[in-house]
């Protein structure tokens, strides 16, 4: 009697059986948990997740509701090229600490949870769009084996259905590392680093794209892209990160957009 349920369900006797076998644990810090979030509850916690009300282009919060198109004084004085930015969470603690796990750690394995975070993050944005990944320059991926970016649109794709396009936007310049560098220099690093191939040209036009990238930083990448993409014909250009950095604490951010 006490079998049947499982027999009935052999769905559910198998997760109770890899329960047990393995237990679940943050993808964070390693710490067995009990439920499906990826995190325990002290990562859970120093987590700064990015919630409304927020500024409409950037997406970063602001302290009380000023309106649901309000803008940050950040993105009046510098407006961006792409036109939203959505993101999990600031560049700190646990958040931090899984972009570096899946970018140097090789933890590939990461991808899966932060882009489910990432879809529920970019909801207001990923209907009828096409996922291109900011690429890495071919020796790059040689290196690290893989894009980090273009693991995080693959499993957003999966999660939200929008179509996965990693081929549309290539990488013809091996960039310095952003790390250390002025915000000048940063765009005159990345500004002729992408490039829309021809092939893919006809499939950009008219469409809606949305940017996938691990962090954002300053945003010199993501608007070097955006600019191509749009040259090309992309009616809008949104930018889905997994972490933005809080640039108004004056964070050394310690990260290298490649």
């Amino acid at each position: 009697m006490i079998l049947k349920p499982l027999i009935d369900y052999p769905g559910a006797a198998m997760e109770l059986l890899l329960d047990a076998l393995l237990p679940r644990r943050c993808v964070c810090c390693e710490q067995t948990i009990a439920h499906e979030s990826g995190l325990c509850g002290s990562c859970w916690q120093k987590m700064r997740f990015l919630e409304k009300p927020w500024c409409q282009r950037l997406g970063t919060p602001f302290s009380h509701d000023v309106g649901e198109d309000a803008l940050s004084p950040r993105a009046l004085t510098s407006p961006p090229d792409f036109d939203r930015l959505r993101a999990v969470s600031f560049y700190s603690g646990p958040a931090r600490d899984l972009v570096l796990g899946l970018k140097f750690g090789r933890r590939r394995d990461l991808a899966q949870p932060m882009g489910r975070w990432m879809a529920r993050a970019g909801s207001e944005v990923l209907p009828d769009s096409l996922l291109v990944p900011v690429p890495l320059h071919w020796t790059r991926i040689w290196q690290r084996r893989f894009n980090q970016a273009a693991e995080l649109a693959r499993a957003i794709s999966s999660i939200a259905g929008a179509e996965y396009a990693p081929t549309y936007l290539t990488r013809t310049q091996r960039t310095r590392q952003q790390v250390g560098l002025l915000a000048k220099e940063r765009k005159r690093n990345v500004r002729r680093a992408f490039k829309v191939p021809e092939n893919a040209q006809p499939a950009i036009v008219g469409r809606h794209v949305v940017l996938i990238d691990d962090v954002y930083t300053t945003g010199s990448t993501v608007s070097a892209c955006t600019k191509v993409l749009k040259a090309a014909g992309a009616r809008s250009v949104d930018v889905l990160t997994f972490a933005v950095a809080d640039l108004t604490n004056h964070e050394d951010v310690g990260y290298s957009d490649w």
